[in-house]
């Protein structure tokens, strides 16, 4: 036996190596659409503009739907979209900032609003960077 390591062998037998748990990025693609959910139901519960009701129906939904998008494909064993993921990431900034420029109707929402918003992109940003640094599932197992 030789000390060195040979690389080829151990790519190979190595489940983890570029490999991506799609169990743990679909549950965090899951997570993403109910948060969309949360923001689309949040001004019919909480005072608010028509304006906050037409951005957060619109926003929400379009979160919902990307992050619905991508939980699909990794029901599927293959990779979430990085571009919807990036995408998902824009429109969780968007919440993030929107209640600066869009009279909300009360502060809850407003909040409620921003923090769901910060939470969209971080969690989508996340899901965008694993996907587009992980191996395509042909190439090694995509469930680890």
């Amino acid at each position: 036996m030789s000390d060195t390591p040979n690389t080829d062998t151990d790519r190979e037998t190595r489940a983890d190596y570029n490999s991506l748990n799609t169990d743990a990025m679909q549950w965090l693609s899951a997570l993403v659409a109910l948060i969309g959910l949360y923001i689309v139901a949040s001004p019919f519960i909480l005072e608010s503009t028509e304006a906050a009701i037409w951005n957060d129906t619109l926003v929400g939904t379009a979160i919902f739907l990307t992050a619905g998008y991508n939980f699909v494909r990794l029901s599927r064993d293959r990779l979430a979209s990085v571009g919807i993921a990036s995408l998902a990431v824009l429109l969780g900034l968007w919440a993030l900032i929107s209640p600066s420029f869009i009279e909300m109707g009360s502060s809850e929402l407003a909040t409620g609003t921003a923090i769901s918003g910060a939470a969209v992109a971080l969690i989508s940003a996340y899901n965008a960077y694993a996907n587009n640094k992980a191996d395509t599932p042909e190439q090694t197992r995509a469930r680890a």
